[in-house]
């Protein structure tokens, strides 16, 4: 696969992870009077029984096991585990509770931490076309944060995170499918006590609590595998910074749905950062375009040379 190949198929995995996360407040405000750490525990056990089976279609266990055996890959798979739970069981109390606005802000911030990651972390070096669109988004980020009146503290502990977890799956050496399985596997014995516990005492709203919530918790774990798995495949074929700049599909999708579905208040500082947002990603499509071309148009390395990262 050729270097403008490789991105385009990193881009088409990363943007279609976040538009179904964007479109996520839909699916978890239909659980709504569900407790929100129940929710999560549903998520995350219906998650590993959804990765299992794949794993087993693709034939995957050999690659799982040698993950368990590496305790390096285990502790930073233990530190992305903590990292998404707290961030699914932040993001779901918030649809839940009536706060989209609040969790679509952290997704908009959440891309400059990626940003900020990836320059600082990892070295990545942004182009002049880039530094203008940070520039843009943070000043929309901004007039957002300064707009909303009160500190966001959902925002920014879904943004931080988020971003955390996006640097650590870049780096860790296993697989998205794999990464994803053992993630789970991890947080299945807490979750798996919690529903065991609820049920023993009669509660929980599985099975108890209807149709409707028992087949939405149940449909949860390939719900959040999918665009998970997806956003690991384009992580890690992307620079953690064109990562963050795709990331505004999601908050942008969610804050859609906060204003016109939900009917949440859209006022003027709200106006102003999706003017400069939408600014900072026509100015990156275009930087993008550019960089393919340019890819497209060098000549192929002589052989025994790699060709540079960038």
């Amino acid at each position: 696969m050729s270097g403008a190949e490789h991105q385009r198929a990193g881009i088409v995995a990363a943007a279609s992870a976040f538009f179904m996360w964007g479109l996520f407040p839909l699916y978890w405000k239909a659980l709504t009077g569900v407790p929100a750490l129940e929710v999560v525990a549903h998520r995350t056990f219906w998650g590993l029984v959804s990765v299992a089976a794949w794993v087993t279609l693709r034939r995957g266990w050999p690659a799982a096991r040698a993950v368990a055996r590496n305790p390096r890959t285990l502790l930073v798979l233990a530190g992305t585990a903590l990292l998404i739970g707290v961030n699914w069981l932040i993001f779901i109390w918030a649809v839940i509770n009536g706060h989209v606005v609040e969790s679509s802000l952290g997704y908009f911030i959440n891309p400059l931490v990626n940003v900020a990651l990836g320059v600082v972390v990892l070295r990545e070096r942004l182009s002049r076309a880039q530094v203008v669109a940070v520039a843009l988004a943070g000043t929309g980020v901004a007039v957002l944060t300064v707009g909303y009146g009160r500190f966001p503290w959902i925002a920014l502990a879904l943004a931080v995170s988020f971003a955390l977890y996006g640097l650590a799956r870049k780096t860790v050496a296993a697989d998205a499918v794999t990464g994803l399985l053992v993630e789970t596997a991890i947080l299945a014995p807490a979750a798996l006590a919690l529903l065991v516990s609820l049920a023993a005492r009669g509660g929980g709203a599985f099975v108890r609590g209807g149709v409707t919530p028992t087949v939405l918790l149940a449909l949860g774990g390939a719900i959040t595998a999918l665009p998970l798995v997806l956003f690991a495949f384009g992580a890690r074929r992307l620079p953690l910074s064109t990562v963050g700049f795709l990331q505004y599909i999601s908050p942008t999708c969610q804050f859609l749905l906060a204003v016109f579905l939900y009917r949440e208040p859209f006022t003027a500082a709200h106006a102003a950062t999706f003017a400069c947002i939408w600014a900072a990603l026509a100015l990156l499509m275009w930087d993008l375009k550019v960089r393919f071309a340019a890819i497209r148009a060098a000549p192929p390395m002589p052989d025994g040379i790699d060709s540079p990262r960038e």
